[in-house]
């Protein structure tokens, strides 16, 4: 009998789309307007090629979104659809892929649809933004899940009845979230080894030359940046930025922290990245400042306090001299 990881505890006394299984599995993708390209295909890909080394159309889907017509991806390629909402009908699961302007496309009417159709699937998941939507509509309620480690913060506060967790992707009874592509492939590798066994889940992590992670790993730490050839030491000084946006220590404490001179840290950080400790200390933080500037509607003084800044007008100043335009040019 297979083993249940942690992250799928609860969900043997119901059922579940994440158990061993040889009978086709169709999921609906509801894909929002400005998602992303990446985020569809590293959900669909992996199913793709499990068919194809299974022989059969074992995974089967269909891509609805809100209107029926086609999803303009952020990228700028349109995504076909099959329908809309109401073509998801009859699929064994739902997975809501959603990306920037989540509260926009995803109207009133399509909230209280997805509550209604719930009851009749299997299970419902949420990749990125996808669990913003599912969480509106109630359906994380009770439920551990995740999300864009950007987001993390924002949803546990607008949602404190969802338990957010920083994870890569999360499996509670009949809801699953990723918190982006690399975990939404992630999670469908998992879902492949869970039903077909570890050998086809290694065939498919093959094709695309990759390896599955475990879903309780974080979405962000050392190991996971874009630059893995970084000094470690590097590394755990951008760590320490990153969980101290909101309160950022100066250059010399974080050098004493990992047991280095200022002076060797400020070498370290030229020999890597081309700048000092403290540039790119303020660069994580203007970054983040913008992400909450384009994605959500928090006032220019929260914004501020939360990246790291004194006042709306120390980080307007600082955002003009990076970017050339103060920040209230980004909401129009």
């Amino acid at each position: 009998m297979q083993r249940l990881s942690f992250y799928e505890s609860g969900m043997s006394k119901t059922a579940t789309i994440f158990a061993a299984s040889r009978q086709p599995l169709t999921l609906a993708l509801l894909v929002l307007p400005q998602s992303s390209i990446l985020e569809v295909a590293s959900t669909l890909d992996p199913l793709r090629s499990a068919n194809r080394h299974l022989g059969t159309e074992t995974y089967r889907w269909r891509v609805v979104t809100p209107d029926g017509r086609a999803a303009p991806l952020t990228c700028g390629i349109e995504l076909p659809s099959n329908g809309p909402l109401s073509a998801a009908e009859g699929a064994d699961a739902l997975v809501v892929i959603a990306g920037f302007r989540q509260s926009e496309v995803a109207t009133a009417p399509l909230i209280r649809e997805l509550s209604r159709m719930a009851p009749r699937l299997t299970a419902m998941g949420g990749i990125d933004a996808g669990a913003w939507v599912l969480a509106r509509a109630g359906l994380l309620n009770g439920h551990r899940a995740t999300v864009h480690w950007e987001d993390l913060e924002d949803l546990a506060a607008a949602h404190p009845e969802v338990d957010v967790v920083p994870d890569r992707f999360v499996i509670d009874r009949d809801r699953f979230t990723a918190g982006g592509a690399a975990p939404a492939a992630d999670l469908m590798l998992h879902l492949i080894r869970a039903r077909h066994g570890a050998a086809l889940a290694l065939q498919v992590a093959g094709s695309f030359i990759t390896t599955a992670r475990d879903g309780a790993e974080p979405q962000v730490s050392p190991a996971t940046k874009p630059h893995p050839r970084l000094d470690p030491r590097v590394a755990a000084a951008i760590a320490r930025m990153e969980g101290r946006l909101d309160a950022p220590e100066p250059a010399a404490a974080t050098a004493t922290a990992l047991g280095l001179s200022p002076r060797r840290l400020e070498q370290l950080f030229r020999q890597n990245l081309g700048m000092s400790p403290a540039a790119y200390a303020l660069s994580l933080r203007l970054q983040a400042a913008r992400r909450m500037i384009t994605d959500t509607r928090h006032p220019l003084a929260e914004v501020a306090l939360r990246s790291g800044f004194s006042s709306a007008s120390a980080l307007s100043r600082a955002f003009a001299r990076a970017f050339g335009h103060p920040p209230r040019r980004l909401r129009g």
